[in-house]
């Protein structure tokens, strides 16, 4: 079935499976940005876990180097820690989702495509629940 005769309602099935798609790519690479930001946090706070209490630490800010204290950086690091496990429990959340979607969505063509070239009945087509 070539695009040019492709039924207006597969067409647009297969855009929002198509918006699914990309959802779904966005969130694993904020999932992957924040797997890299954990890691740096975890390298961090090691290096700093080996410093002297009363030793000077730097931290960087954008183009400086500021001077901080060793406890004030861990604690700095430990909440964006924290920061990041929330962003990863909710990144977790929508991809299931969206996952889940697109199961939907792809059974969704699949019936349309065994029935025929008609449209689904509205009955059939139910709210999210």
């Amino acid at each position: 079935m070539s695009a040019g005769q492709m039924p207006p309602w597969l067409q647009e099935q297969l855009m929002k499976l198509q918006q699914s798609q990309q959802n779904l790519q966005s969130i694993m690479t904020q999932k992957q940005h924040l797997e890299m930001e954990k890691a740096e946090t975890e390298k961090a706070l090691e290096e700093l876990k080996k410093v002297d209490d009363a030793d000077a630490v730097y931290k960087q800010a954008g183009t400086v180097l500021l001077k901080s204290t060793k406890k004030e950086l861990v604690d700095e690091l430990e909440e964006k820690q924290e920061m990041a496990k929330t962003r990863t429990t909710v990144l977790e959340k929508q991809e299931t989702r969206v996952k889940e979607t697109l199961k939907e969505q792809e059974s969704k063509i699949t019936e349309m495509m065994k029935s025929g070239s008609e449209a689904p009945k509205p009955a059939e087509d139910n709210p999210r629940k």
